[in-house]
């Protein structure tokens, strides 16, 4: 506990730092930087006139903001890795501009207590915690001649340090391991290095981009866009139930992409390291490339995103090394926003993998509200957890039906340079097949947490 709030206190200090120089460099592009977004998806984000030393290009300068991999493509699109989302998502960071190149710098951090299976205590997955999740990310772009863009991108999270080597508690989950054990009824914690990549992207007209990704660590071209980067999720500390299902991908040692955008399609290609991050959280994997994936995503209005993806992944698993995993993924998402300071943002997720020529099925539906200072959110889960995934090999080989309901609410209370703060909590209900409750309770399990939400304020969009 000490520990985790001399670390959370630490990293408040920086984001305050980073709020405070934003704020101070950046005051008049971040509060009065527009997202048209009655224009063309096809257009960029402009900013407003800059003065001073932000650009030295005379006495006035302007700077375009463009889409991590498109010089005609609206900024706002950006989701994990070169995933899309829909133009109208808001955003929230801070931008800074020094000489020919435009800076972006977001992240969230959850200072929480989490109780889980908190009314069958003393039965499986019932635990309770004060942690901390959290992660960070810098983006730096800028043109190489009137066709190029060059993009540098690095994520980081003190996961590690502020939850701890097994993760936080969550009823149901599973996935990698510690001390060589399999993680079950608890969230693995993301490593230190999350993202470090860079990207060259060629646009031919306004129509037509080439791009080329190498990330060490990256994300490959499969899944949606990952949770902690969906704007129908960015208020739930959560990781859904099914994320080695949907988008477990969003780290890994090695990646390489190929993308090729026409219009409001684009298709994808990639190899990439199957194995999933080992349990130091602080190193980096060796590169394998030994697995690839491909995904088709479309943006027919603004408001909307969706994407099919397909990848053959080799070993994801350390402790079941000889075990490949065929995962298959389709999601929408849809932002509406109805005012600078209102929206509404929903996600639906299908993943099923397939495993000795079995298929495991999941779906998530979530969605959130925004308006002015309060936000409602909430999700729906529904994953197929085999005996084996769930270490219950004592009940045979079988599938389990697992469903799981979340409803949560948070309060931006105080704002300064462009740093919120925000009070939240959630409770989620679970059903679960009759037989599990000699393990976790005969009583409906239910979890639930608060927390202080520290995050960029969202940046005005001109309705």
């Amino acid at each position: 506990m000490k520990r985790l709030i001399v670390l959370s206190a630490v990293m408040l200090f920086v984001l305050g730092a980073m709020a405070q120089h934003g704020g101070h460099n950046m005051q008049h592009n971040h509060e009065e930087m527009m997202q048209d977004t009655s224009a063309k998806a096809s257009e960029p984000v402009h900013n407003h006139t800059m003065h001073g030393d932000t650009m030295q290009t005379g006495m006035h300068a302007q700077h375009e903001m463009y889409s991590a991999y498109s010089l005609n493509l609206p900024m706002s699109r950006n989701g994990s890795g070169t995933s899309w989302q829909p133009d109208e998502s808001p955003m929230y960071m801070y931008m800074v501009q020094a000489k020919d190149w435009n800076i972006m710098m977001h992240g969230a951090m959850f200072i929480r207590y989490t109780a889980q299976n908190a009314n069958n205590k003393g039965m499986r997955g019932s635990a309770a915690q004060f942690n901390a999740p959290n992660w960070g990310m810098v983006m730096a772009q800028r043109r190489l001649g009137k066709h190029g863009l060059l993009n540098i991108s690095a994520m980081l999270s003190a996961d590690r340090l502020t939850i701890g080597g097994e993760g936080y508690p969550l009823l149901f989950q599973s996935g990698e391991s510690w001390k060589g054990e399999p993680l079950i009824d608890r969230q693995h914690p993301h490593d230190l290095f999350a993202a470090l990549s860079i990207a060259y992207t060629h646009s031919f007209t306004k129509d037509i981009d080439l791009y080329a990704y190498f990330g060490y660590p990256g994300e490959p071209a499969l899944g949606p866009t990952a949770f902690m980067h969906r704007i129908s999720a960015f208020s739930n500390p959560d990781a859904p139930l099914g994320h080695h299902w949907q988008d477990a991908t969003h780290i890994t040692f090695g990646v390489g992409t190929i993308g090729f955008r026409y219009k409001i399609a684009k298709i994808e290609g990639s190899i990439f390291t199957g194995r999933e991050p080992d349990e130091n959280r602080f190193d980096f994997d060796k590169p394998r490339f030994d697995s690839y994936s491909y995904r088709l995503s479309v943006n027919p209005h603004r408001t909307l995103s969706l994407q099919f993806s397909q990848g053959f992944i080799r070993s994801p698993e350390a402790l079941e090394p000889e075990e490949n995993v065929m995962k298959t993924s389709f999601s929408i998402q849809h932002v509406k926003a109805f005012s600078p300071k209102s929206f509404v943002a929903s996600t639906v997720v299908y993943g099923l993998n397939t495993k000795h020529h079995s298929n495991e099925h999941s779906a998530l539906a979530e969605a959130t509200y925004l308006i002015k200072r309060f936000d409602i959110y909430g999700r729906y889960e529904f994953v197929q957890k085999s005996t084996h995934e769930m270490a219950l090999e004592q009940y045979g080989d079988k599938l389990y039906n697992i469903h799981a309901f979340t409803l949560g609410a948070a309060w931006r209370f105080f704002s300064m340079a462009n740093l919120d703060l925000a009070l939240g909590g959630q409770i989620s209900t679970y059903a679960r097949p009759s037989e599990l409750k000699a393990l976790y309770g005969n009583n409906t399990p239910v979890s639930y947490q608060v927390y202080l939400r520290i995050m960029p304020s969202m940046m005005k969009m001109n309705m």
